[in-house]
């Protein structure tokens, strides 16, 4: 009997129902923007068009546009680089980072994995007492639509 649901399961079954593509987020990058998104990289600090933008909008990944930062949530750090205090519930992953010798919290977009920045905790520059330290290079800014 088993061998009948084997036999059903892998030449039955259509294939289609299994997924076997992959995307590419990370094709349509250009050499600066792949060096910061897929190889982790850092863009200067006061450079990203993002630093001192406080549109009303959403805040997309550059790679797969999935939505990471509600614009509410961004706040002047003085840091060099756009920073938020809250992120789009399930839109962000963290992983430990020690490529500088000391731990760092890793922040990558949930959907395609690209690289976004840093996370900090415990500075106090807004009362969720949290900062986002994110590269406009992985970011892309969406007006909100206006009704």
């Amino acid at each position: 009997m088993n061998k009948y649901i084997y036999f059903f399961l892998i030449f039955i079954i259509p294939l289609p129902l299994i997924s076997q593509e992959k995307v590419d987020y990370f094709e349509k990058l250009n050499g600066k923007e792949r060096n910061v998104i897929v190889n982790k990289g850092t863009e200067y600090p006061n450079t990203g068009k993002y630093n001192k933008h406080f549109k009303d909008g959403i805040y997309h990944c550059k790679a797969c546009d999935s939505p990471l930062y509600i614009s509410s949530s961004k706040f002047e750090s003085n840091c060099g680089w756009p920073s938020f205090d809250d992120e789009i519930k399930g839109a962000i992953t963290r992983h430990s980072d020690y490529k500088l010798g000391y731990k760092r919290v890793e922040i990558c977009c949930a959907k395609c994995g690209g690289h976004l920045g840093h996370v900090f905790e415990g500075e106090k520059l807004t009362p969720k007492n949290i900062r986002h330290c994110v590269n406009s290079i992985s970011l892309v800014f969406k007006k909100k639509n206006v009704k």
